[in-house]
């Protein structure tokens, strides 16, 4: 991975040129159709504008620049200034976010937004900075459920089902308590694997089951609403430190004005995602969630004790 980042450096890094131009790159692994890739595009217009094109953000998406992983990775090299990345891939980084792949630890998106907005969101995102990793927002993501080739009303129906996850210690222990078994594979390959049968199922929000296609494949969406990840959005610390204060303010200023942006984006994509992969043929259910509830109880009780336990009740007492 090292040598293959090291060849790439030149196109990873953020350059300054002699007009006083500052130029800095952010990969993500969304395509241009999805809600969060226009939110990063409504961001980086911001950026300019405020600037007066001094700071530019120059966005590569579609894994262009590589998985979230590497990504992240480039970040801490400084050769990447920014991306995007969803905060499963962040757990084995800064074990903390590990507390956002509990499953329906958050009541509705009130709650979980509560969360985000307040100390614990913040300690979170900052949780990440003595690894290289600043986080600078978070972009709502929605919930993520289940979607298959066959119908799935209840846990039962996943038993021996493989089912694609992320590179997340969290995810694979979630699906392994629900019957199905876990399956890792980045998201640039999913469609393929799901189209040639190395997995059964996947599972996402609306707005990625719809732009990503595989609602042509699966003709099942399950409303089971299991986990809300948000989407993180980092900066090399290499790179913000080599940002002047002002530009540090305006970088900053943007991505505030763009996370209000994203919300509203969300819901509007949200709804529209849903009806577009039912005129496409796909059979939404609103499953009963207290049977997946249920089959995810090990997992609460394995971190009852712990200090992502101590995290969990906080965020079930947050009002």
């Amino acid at each position: 991975m090292l040598p293959a980042l090291l060849v790439l450096s030149y196109i990873f890094t953020s350059h300054k040129y002699s007009r006083n131009v500052r130029i800095l790159r952010l990969a993500h692994s969304l395509n241009t159709r999805h809600p969060v890739h226009k939110t990063m595009e409504y961001m980086a217009e911001l950026t300019k504008e405020k600037s007066d094109g001094r700071l530019i953000v120059q966005i590569f998406p579609s894994e262009q620049l590589g998985t979230e992983k590497e990504c992240i990775e480039a970040l801490q090299l400084g050769y990447l200034a920014m991306t995007k990345t969803s905060t499963a891939p962040m757990e084995s980084f800064v074990p903390k976010i590990q507390i956002f792949g509990i499953p329906y630890l958050f009541r509705d998106s009130e709650h979980y937004w509560k969360v985000l907005k307040g100390a614990i969101g913040r300690e979170l995102l900052e949780a990440g900075t003595d690894k290289g990793l600043k986080g600078v927002c978070y972009y709502d993501a929605g919930a993520r459920s289940f979607y298959a080739k066959k119908e799935i009303r209840s846990p039962a129906d996943l038993k021996g089902l493989k089912i694609r996850v992320m590179q997340s210690i969290m995810a694979m222990q979630m699906i392994e308590a629900m019957g199905g078994s876990p399956t890792p594979i980045s998201w640039g390959e999913l469609y393929t694997s799901l189209d040639q049968g190395v997995v059964d199922a996947a599972e996402n929000n609306p707005p990625s089951f719809e732009t990503s296609r595989h609602f042509e494949i699966c003709k099942y969406y399950i409303l089971d609403e299991h986990v809300r990840l948000p989407d993180m959005l980092l900066i090399s610390t290499r790179v913000w430190q080599s940002l002047d204060a002002e530009e540090q303010r305006i970088l900053q200023e943007a991505v505030n004005e763009s996370v209000e942006y994203n919300r509203q984006l969300w819901k509007q994509a949200e709804q529209a995602s849903l009806e577009k992969v039912k005129a496409g043929g796909v059979t939404v259910i609103r499953p009963d969630k207290k049977p997946f509830q249920q089959a995810v109880q090990s997992m609460w009780r394995k971190y009852e004790d712990t200090e992502l336990g101590a995290l969990m009740q906080q965020i079930r007492e947050t009002e």
